[in-house]
């Protein structure tokens, strides 16, 4: 059994790098005047959200082979560190920014629908699948947990650690937090008692992503590895050490087969989850800090810390994403 496990898995590695070698064109996007910090798709896939320094959001559409500007959101008086979509509903984005506000945007009608005054500056934001609750976290390390029903504040919880990055798990019954230390923090929702600690690495665990399916999380850190998690077991599955640098940001794609991750090394990498082997990588200019798969095809946004080709002092504010055919 074990090796009809293994063939099935390099069969479909096999058609996964062959896939790329036709599919690995990449169309690019001018959407703002500054840094792009956080890049997200809406869970129909039919919309591409950047958040952006320059204090904007902006929204594309995706159509055939091509992704084209839809509308910009202002609204902001600081940086959008960090945006999310509702899991179900593909009209509502929610961004954190370091204005100490959290908005929602109705894509629908093209404005914000709520603004949340917060006690800090926000750097990380997180949707709860079941779509009730934001949590939205600071540099003071204070995590705030909004009810969406009422757009109030629930909770709030102050770490005395280094809070990196947050995410729920599937159920939205847990609360997962990387922290400065190396571990990930579990929390019972909504009592946030705490359920487990985890040492996923020996150095700063920055940054959690949870696979579509449930199956999975992964983590990456500063010691520039990328750990692959059974989220039942909470049981550490793999190691993937193909980046040089700490990492900055992990996707998973739909079907859970593919996890990107990026970092200031000048490629992203595309891993077979269930193998740890590369599958592809994408050769970028520049430090990459978020990636984001598409919810139903390989297609991969990214946004990297390129300069502008005319005015290399000049950040250039693009967003990329891969996998058109070629």
């Amino acid at each position: 059994m074990v090796w009809l496990a293994m063939g099935r898995s390099n069969a479909n590695l096999d058609e996964l790098r062959t896939y790329f070698k036709s599919h690995s064109k990449i169309r690019e996007q001018k959407a703002h005047t500054s840094k792009v910090h956080s890049v997200g798709w809406s869970c129909d896939g039919r919309r591409l959200a950047s958040g952006s320094f320059d204090k904007t959001v902006t929204v594309y559409t995706l159509e055939k082979d091509r992704v084209s500007k839809e509308n910009t959101y202002r609204g902001h008086t600081g940086p959008v560190d960090q945006l999310c979509w509702h899991a179900t509903n593909a009209d509502l984005l929610s961004t954190a920014s370091g204005d100490k506000t959290v908005r929602i945007w109705d894509i629908r009608v093209g404005k914000c629908a709520s603004n949340t005054n917060t006690k800090g500056e926000n750097i990380n934001i997180t949707w709860s699948p079941d779509g009730k609750t934001i949590a939205v976290g600071n540099k003071e390390d204070l995590v705030t947990f909004i009810d969406t029903r009422t757009n109030k504040i629930r909770a709030e919880e102050q770490f005395n650690f280094e809070v990196n990055e947050i995410a729920w798990n599937n159920s939205s019954d847990l609360f997962f937090l990387t922290n400065g230390m190396g571990c990930v923090h579990i929390l019972s929702y909504p009592s946030l008692e705490l359920h487990h600690i985890l040492k996923a690495h020996p150095a700063t665990c920055i940054c959690i992503e949870f696979d579509p399916t449930g199956k999975y999380f992964a983590t990456g850190s500063a010691d520039a590895l990328v750990s692959l998690w059974d989220a039942n077991e909470l049981a550490c599955l793999r190691v993937l050490s193909r980046l040089d640098w700490p990492v900055r940001t992990i996707s998973f794609s739909h079907d859970a087969k593919l996890l990107a991750s990026a970092s200031e090394d000048l490629l992203i990498d595309i891993a077979h989850t269930e193998t740890g082997e590369k599958v592809a990588d994408i050769p970028v200019d520049a430090a990459t800090f978020t990636v984001a798969w598409h919810p139903k095809q390989y297609l991969l946004a990214y946004a990297c810390d390129d300069k502008d080709s005319n005015d290399r002092r000049r950040e250039a504010g693009n967003l990329k994403v891969y996998g058109f055919q070629e």
